[in-house]
């Protein structure tokens, strides 16, 4: 939910991006900056803007997504070779 938030730079676009409600993405990034201790957002009445510490996680996060896709693939590939 975070990054679909961070890309809609909006929970409530972020919400229907992901068939949720907006207290659902609410409370999921509320707990993330708990868990992280770290403030993510700074929310205005209709947007957000990422913080030093979000963007760090933004950028992180979406290499490991990157990662994750790539030993999918090279797992597939692997398993045609048998």
């Amino acid at each position: 939910m975070f990054l679909a938030v961070a890309e809609c730079g909006s929970f409530t676009e972020a919400a229907k991006r992901l068939f949720v409600s907006h207290s659902t993405t609410s409370r999921a990034v509320s707990a993330l900056e708990r868990e992280l201790g770290a403030e993510l957002f700074r929310r205005h009445s209709r947007s957000v803007i990422l913080t030093p510490a979000g963007e760090v996680l933004s950028e992180r996060a979406k290499a490991l997504l990157h990662e994750a896709e790539a030993l999918v693939e090279a797992v597939k590939n692997a398993a045609e070779t048998d």
